[in-house]
């Protein structure tokens, strides 16, 4: 039995996406997956991916008036806007992150969402914790797409900055027979996710404090995407869910 599912453990089949899509056919392709987990066509399934600079805006982003002008400070800045089905706020992300995209058929998926969020924020807190990052769950005054379960690193000694920073951002997506977890993970090369949050927020009009958008190796210099994804991995095989 896994904390994020009360019924017996799934393997999980896992999917490391290294094709480099542009930013919109990777969020299509999540959602191919969850409809594939749904009509049981696929198992249970992980996958990760890194992906190309990208401003994920949530839905209710879209209705604001200065929208567009966040679009186009999106693109100033380099990254590609999408709008995604799952919620939350805009968020940014690069090469220098790591997605994962948590896939699990259910008969009554919306049972349990909200332990899902608790669950998963303390078990990839967990993982940075092994790689020397003071990870902790919850949210920070200030940080991009708030959400309760967000993961924020604590600055120490070996720090280069004074900040708690957002780390992990999370958000679901459920349907019929089966549910989306997906976590944004900010490993390294903060300052181009920084900037360009501080113009999109500043269009959206929404309060936002830029010194909470930084990556885990600003908390411990050296981490790479590599390691993150190994940590991550052996968290997932320390509860029998990859083979």
């Amino acid at each position: 039995m896994t904390e994020w599912n009360d019924g017996e453990t799934a393997r999980l089949a896992l999917i490391e996406d290294r094709d480099g899509q542009d930013p919109a056919a990777q969020l299509a392709r999540a959602a191919e997956l969850l409809d594939e987990v749904k009509r049981g066509v696929r198992g249970p399934t992980l996958r990760l991916y890194r992906p190309r600079p990208t401003m994920a805006f949530g839905q209710r982003d879209t209705r604001l008036p200065g929208f567009a002008a966040a679009e186009a400070a999106s693109l100033a800045g380099g990254f590609v806007p999408v709008v995604r089905k799952a919620g939350g706020r805009a968020a940014a992300y690069h090469e220098g992150t790591l997605i994962v995209d948590h896939i699990e058929p259910a008969r009554e998926a919306m049972v349990g969402h909200r332990h899902r969020f608790e669950v998963f924020g303390e078990l990839y807190a967990g993982a940075l914790r092994t790689l020397g990052v003071d990870a902790r769950v919850g949210e920070i005054p200030g940080e991009y797409c708030p959400g309760e379960y967000s993961v924020h690193g604590v600055p120490g000694e070996r720090s280069t900055t004074t900040a708690l920073v957002k780390l992990v951002g999370t958000a679901q997506r459920v349907v019929a027979g089966a549910w989306l977890f997906s976590s944004v993970i900010v490993v390294s090369d903060a300052a181009p996710v920084r900037a360009v949050l501080t113009d999109v927020y500043r269009a959206l009009e929404l309060p936002f404090e830029p010194s909470t958008a930084g990556a885990a190796d600003e908390l411990v210099p050296g981490l790479t995407v590599d390691d993150v994804e190994a940590a991550l991995l052996a968290m997932y095989r320390e509860h029998g869910a990859l083979a």
